[in-house]
């Protein structure tokens, strides 16, 4: 039997449900966003977010009072957490998408094919011995050398697994996660290997690296992140056609146009620039790049053009809602965000490893 599974042997669902579950997507995001905002050590009522943000946006700040507690809280701790959050977890879903896309397999995910580990790896290696280097760099590029640290490590491991995985077109879902596995492994004895020549300081700064965390939020990261982020969320748009073609095979996608060699190259770029970047910023988050775009597909239909939207908006309205429980399930101490979303991923990995079991020779 055949390795590859096709993920296009799914019935596509009608065009209006498809575009019911978007928009209940978006509707989660937004009821996520505000309750990001107003849970925490300070309860502030969701309607005081809102006037809080309107008056944001409008230039009013208050001085004092209650009314400047409430943009403090709201605008400076939670807001740079949530946007964060957003963003990373809607680039994890569209990555996890966008690979299952060019592997033809439901099980690849950044993090358990050993992308993300593998630019978790890049990023310890340059907070080590990358400020070093940073003295002798202008200070625009020295501000993004660490999501470009971890852009090249995942771009190296995505080319590795892409070709010790992938044999005459065909890409086998044992080799892929024995692949996977090995890679991760190896990056995460480097990353070990780093901590026996890191300083006190610098272990502080990548503890968090292998459970992941948005602990350290700020605007400054989101806007050394971002870029990178949303190249991949909006540059994976212009491969829904490709990747729908591609579903069906090679040979099926070559005779109906697309360029399939330009396609894996462009996806496998942009899926290291997106978890890259991601890593840089919050560490290893496992499962969200796998669990979303199933649930999408079930859900809506196997067309990318709707999928890869979905992914943007439940992969972030997700990521924020584990991350509210990893702040407040263990108040006043912070549960790394790492384990809720495995607690949530693993369950269903389980389930997709038992319902492909032939494919997998079990």
């Amino acid at each position: 039997m055949s390795a590859t599974i096709t993920i296009a042997a799914m019935q596509p669902l009608p065009v209006r449900r498809g575009g019911l579950v978007i928009a209940a997507a978006a509707v989660f995001l937004v009821a996520a966003l505000l309750a990001s905002l107003a849970i925490g050590p300070v309860y502030i009522a969701p309607g005081r977010v809102v006037g809080t943000l309107i008056d944001a946006l409008a230039g009013a700040r208050p001085s004092e009072g209650t009314g400047m507690r409430d943009a403090v809280v709201v605008l400076d701790i939670r807001l740079p957490r949530t946007v964060l959050a957003m963003l990373v977890g809607g680039g994890l879903a569209v990555a996890g998408a966008v690979l299952q896309g060019v592997f033809r397999n439901p099980l690849a995910d950044p993090g358990l094919v050993g992308v993300s580990p593998g630019a978790a790896l890049a990023a310890v290696l340059w907070i080590i011995f990358g400020s070093a280097a940073a003295g002798y760099l202008p200070g625009s590029v020295a501000a993004f050398g660490l999501p470009l640290a971890a852009f090249a490590g995942g771009l190296v491991t995505t080319v590795l697994l892409y070709r010790i995985a992938t044999r005459e077109g065909r890409t086998s879902v044992a080799m892929l996660l024995f692949a996977g596995i090995a890679l991760g492994a190896m990056a995460a004895a480097g990353t070990g290997l780093a901590v026996f020549v890191a300083s006190d300081q610098q272990l502080r700064e990548f503890t968090f690296w292998t459970l992941g965390s948005l602990g350290g939020a700020s605007w400054q990261k989101i806007a050394a992140a971002a870029p990178f982020i949303l190249l991949l969320i909006v540059g994976s748009r212009w491969l829904a056609r490709g990747l729908d073609a591609l579903a069906l095979g090679e040979a099926e996608a070559f005779h109906v146009g697309v360029n399939t060699e330009l396609l894996k190259r462009v996806a496998i770029v942009l899926v290291a620039a997106g978890v890259g970047a991601s890593v840089a910023v919050s560490g290893v988050i496992g499962f969200i790049g796998l669990v979303v775009p199933h649930l999408l597909r079930l859900s809506a239909g196997p067309s990318h053009a709707r999928l890869l939207v979905g992914c943007a908006l439940l992969g972030g309205a997700l990521l924020i809602a584990s991350d509210i429980v990893a702040r407040t399930i263990v108040s006043p101490a912070e549960l790394p965000l790492g384990v809720v979303t495995a607690i949530l991923g693993t369950p269903y990995f389980l389930y997709l490893v038992q319902r492909n079991r032939a494919v997998l020779g079990g």
